[in-house]
């Protein structure tokens, strides 16, 4: 994390990444997302591009096909690169409180933002999927 001053101003550099592409034609979304205690977030899906995120307050379990899972919590910033990417979970780590994350996301124009995966597509890519730690013994 890099942090320079200008007069009264700081500039805190929280995550610089090189995204591995970014559609033609571009458009962002920014959203904040709010889940309750112990949500599970949204069901495994993808993005057509590049996620780029920032934890406001809480954790969250996060977890990108072929990456171990991780507790992501406020005041970190996080990528996934979209595209073919499975993103497996964004959930809330905490059973007693609320957690919150803004994203932006850039996708092709036409393109919904966020797709779901189906069951038989997650078994054809079960092996891509990092252990869990149920799965480790």
């Amino acid at each position: 994390m890099t942090t320079t001053k200008s007069t009264n101003t700081v500039l805190t550099m929280l995550l610089e990444e090189k995204p591995p592409f970014v559609p033609e034609g571009v458009e962002a979304m920014t959203v904040r997302l709010d889940l309750p205690p112990g949500d599970p977030g949204s069901p495994p899906h993808r993005h057509p591009g590049p996620v780029f995120g920032y934890m406001l307050e809480g954790e969250m379990i996060f977890e990108l096909e072929g990456e171990p899972e991780r507790v992501i919590r406020a005041g970190e910033a996080f990528w996934e690169p979209g595209g073919d990417v499975i993103h497996y979970q964004a959930a809330n780590n905490l059973a007693d409180r609320w957690s919150r994350f803004v994203v932006v996301m850039l996708c092709a124009p036409g393109q919904e933002m966020l797709v779901y995966v189906d069951d038989e597509e997650l078994e054809q890519r079960r092996d891509r999927r990092a252990p869990r730690p149920a799965d480790r013994s």
